[in-house]
C-alpha cells in the first residue's frame, strides 16, 4: 500500500513500514491544500492532530483504506465518516500511555512539594523553608477521571506512595481491584483530595468540569489534567482557585493552546493563572518522551500488520 506520514514522526518508522512492503511518503510539512491535492494517491494516511480529518479531506481519500493516529485523542477524525466508509482506524495510546502516567506522578509531586516556586526562590538567593513547606502524597485520596489506557497506567504509578485510588469512568464497568475502588462520579467527588483527568474530548467532556461541578466536591482538591485542556476553561480554573474550590492545579493541557488565537476572554483569565503559585504547566508534552517517541511507532505498525494480515 502506498503510504502517507503528514506529521512529524520518529523516522524509524519508515523502514518499519517498507519492511512489511508498503511504500511511504514522508511529508511532516505538507500544508492542508497539499493533502487535500494529494491524498486521493493514498492507501493510509499516518497522522498526528496537526490536520483535521474532517469529511472534506477524507472524501478526497477515494482510495483510503486506514489512518493510523500517533497517539490516544481522536476528536479532530470525523469517526462516523471512517465507519461509513469503512475505513479502519489506528490509534497508539498504548504507546505513550507509561509517559502521561509518569508526567501525572510528577506533576503531582511537583505541586504538593512547591519544586517550582522554591527552585525559583533560591536561584534568586531566597532560602524560605516555611514558604516551601509541602505536602506528603502518602495517605491522600486520587480520583481517577476515565479508566482507559492513561487512567490505568495512571494508577499502577500510583502504587507504592501509599495513596487510596478511586476511578470512575461512565463507559466502563467492572475493573475495580485490589488497588483500585471502582465508584460512581458522586462517590469521587465526596472522597477525592486529588483528581487526576484521563477521559477524550468528546461534547460531553467538553467543559465538564464546571465551577458548580467542582463547587459540588465535598473538599478542595488539587486538579492534574493530562488529557484534554477543553475539559474546563481558564475562567473557571482562575475562579475555583480564587474562591478555594481547587487547591491547585497542574496542566499540561489548555483549552486553547494557540496564544495567538487567545480570545480576549481568555487572555485575560490566563494572565491571572500564570500569576498563581499553586499552578504548574507544561506544554503537552506528558506523552512525548524519547521512549513513547520510538514505542508509538511498534504500536501503530503492529496493528497495521496484524489487521492487513488477518483481513
Amino acid at each position: 500500500m502506498k503510504i502517507l506520514i503528514i506529521d512529524e514522526m520518529h523516522e524509524g518508522i519508515i523502514p518499519m513500514l517498507e519492511k512489511l512492503g508498503h511504500e511511504v511518503t514522508y511529508s511532516p510539512k505538507i500544508n492542508r491544500d497539499e493533502i487535500l491535492n494529494q491524498v486521493g494517491d493514498f492507501h493510509g494516511l499516518i497522522i498526528r492532530s496537526k490536520t483535521p480529518m474532517d469529511k472534506e479531506l477524507l472524501s478526497k481519500a477515494s482510495k483510503l483504506k486506514f489512518i493510523g493516529r500517533a497517539g490516544a485523542g481522536l476528536d479532530q477524525i470525523d469517526l462516523d465518516y471512517l465507519k461509513n466508509r469503512d475505513i479502519k482506524l489506528f490509534h497508539a495510546a498504548k504507546g505513550n500511555r507509561d509517559a502521561v502516567a509518569e508526567h501525572a506522578v510528577g506533576m503531582i509531586l511537583s505541586l504538593f512539594n512547591q519544586l517550582k516556586k522554591s527552585d525559583l526562590e533560591v536561584r534568586k538567593k531566597i532560602w524560605d523553608r516555611e514558604g516551601n513547606r509541602g505536602f506528603e502524597l502518602r495517605g491522600k485520596t486520587v480520583g481517577i477521571l476515565g479508566f482507559g489506557n492513561m487512567g490505568k497506567a495512571f494508577s499502577k504509578r500510583l502504587q507504592g506512595f501509599g495513596v487510596k485510588i478511586l476511578a470512575y469512568d461512565k463507559y466502563k464497568k467492572g475493573f475495580g481491584n485490589k488497588n483500585v475502588k471502582e465508584v460512581s462520579w458522586e462517590e469521587l467527588k465526596k472522597k477525592a483530595d486529588i483528581v487526576s483527568v484521563h477521559v477524550p474530548l468528546t461534547e460531553e467532556t467538553r467543559n465538564m468540569l464546571t465551577l458548580e461541578e467542582l463547587k459540588s466536591f465535598k473538599n478542595p482538591i488539587w486538579l492534574i489534567n493530562t488529557a484534554r485542556g477543553e475539559v474546563i476553561s481558564f475562567e473557571t480554573l482562575v475562579s475555583a482557585l480564587n474562591e478555594g474550590v481547587l487547591r491547585g492545579a497542574a496542566l499540561d493541557v489548555l483549552e486553547n493552546e494557540k496564544f495567538s488565537k487567545f480570545k480576549s476572554n481568555q487572555s485575560e483569565a490566563f494572565d491571572q493563572l500564570i500569576l498563581k503559585e499553586n499552578v504548574i504547566f507544561t506544554p503537552h508534552v506528558a506523552g512525548w518522551t524519547f521512549e513513547s517517541y520510538e514505542k508509538i511507532n511498534e504500536v501503530l505498525v503492529s496493528s497495521i500488520k496484524k489487521y492487513f494480515k488477518n483481513s
